[in-house]
């Protein structure tokens, strides 16, 4: 898996979690003005993926 971190159209910062196939498995659904901001969204997933339970 990687995260592409990116600028969209209007200027914001994105990124996309993609899996080892290539497809994409998550994004960020908002655009942040500053790429530290992104890079903290990033963080956040990467500290919760392990420990996140799964519901149904």
């Amino acid at each position: 898996m990687y995260f592409k971190l990116y600028k969209d159209s209007q200027g914001d910062w994105r990124w996309t979690l993609y899996a080892a196939n290539h497809r994409k498995i998550a994004d960020s659904a908002e655009g942040y003005n500053k790429k530290s901001d992104c890079e903290d969204g990033i963080a956040l997933v990467k500290s919760v993926m392990a420990s996140t339970p799964v519901k149904d």
